[in-house]
């Protein structure tokens, strides 16, 4: 089984989400080859055959010559999947690979099972197993579902790849996000609330618990989407990607989207009343409670 991973190179660089592919392709017991529009000087750590186009020459997006870059190299590997992250990168080539190669694609995976692929539902709410129609697939990786045991190693033998013709599309540069009246990235403490809060009352009770502690109120996506804090707290993929000192998650069972965002953190409290929420396995001390009874003493404690 061989599967070929496509990196993403950005503002000059390499970016980390290469090494959750590779995780992937160990988790199905797969072979690797990969391919990047970059530069040589900035190439992933992994084995196998590294197909490097030159960044100066096909820009760092362009789709129509991109597509074209990825499918010379399916040609000369023959994968039995072609692999992104689900990125705004992701998001754009994969489709237009999968219509080239007339295959079928399965978006936003979260786990293997059995062979088959877990992927979410009902805005995230739900899990479904999804099996490729076809022999061959173009899988995209949800952020941070995968993830590499050890330090990445090795060093892959690099193949220059070239296309003839050009792309109708222009890379003129990166917009810069809206900027955010919270900026989480640089908070030492963070207190999340979550849907397990229960209510938009509720939310200042977390929020005094972030005061208590010098830090600042962060969100899971449903609470956002409930209209109870405002999109500049999330957390998440769609939200901020923090690493914060601490971080207490108040009633948060823990969906891939929000682990991803905060799992680097250094020190993760949950507050939760069922032990078996998903965020227990990355929480370094998971307190089984009612976050409605135990933020408010917690508090009062600190304040005294």
């Amino acid at each position: 089984m061989k599967a070929l991973l496509i990196a993403e190179y950005r503002d000059g660089k390499l970016l980390e989400n290469i090494y959750e592919l590779i995780a992937f392709a160990g988790k199905i017991g797969a072979d690797t080859a990969t391919v990047l529009v970059g530069d040589a000087a900035n190439v992933p750590r992994c084995s196998g055959t590294l197909y490097l186009a030159d960044v100066a020459k096909y820009s760092e997006y362009n789709p129509e010559l991109h597509k074209q870059l990825i499918l010379a190299a399916v040609s000369k590997e023959n994968p039995d999947y072609i692999v992104f992250s689900h990125s705004s990168y992701g998001w754009d080539l994969a489709p237009r690979v999968a219509a080239s190669l007339k295959i079928a694609q399965v978006s936003e995976v979260v786990k293997v099972i059995d062979g088959n692929f877990e992927v979410g539902c009902c805005n995230a709410k739900m899990r479904r197993i999804v099996k490729p129609s076809t022999a061959k697939s173009v899988v995209t990786l949800q952020a941070g579902a995968f993830s590499m045991e050890g330090e990445p190693q090795g060093t892959p033998t690099v193949v220059a790849l070239d296309v003839a013709g050009g792309g109708n599309v222009e890379f003129l540069g990166y917009e810069p996000a809206e900027a955010k009246d919270v900026d989480l990235g640089k908070a030492e403490i963070i207190v999340s609330a979550g849907r397990g809060v229960g209510k938009k009352d509720n939310i200042p009770v977390i929020a005094a618990l972030a005061k208590a502690l010098g830090g600042e109120l962060g969100a899971s996506r449903p609470v956002v989407d409930a209209g109870w804090v405002e999109h500049s707290h999330q957390v998440g993929t769609t939200g901020q990607t923090v690493s914060p000192k601490l971080y207490v998650a108040c009633g948060i069972s823990g969906a891939i989207q929000h682990l991803a965002g905060m799992k680097k953190s250094d020190f993760i409290i949950a507050i939760n009343k069922d032990k078996d929420a998903p965020i227990g396995e990355v929480a370094d001390v998971l307190v089984v409670a009612d976050v409605m009874q135990l933020a408010p003493a917690l508090t009062e404690k600190l304040r005294k």
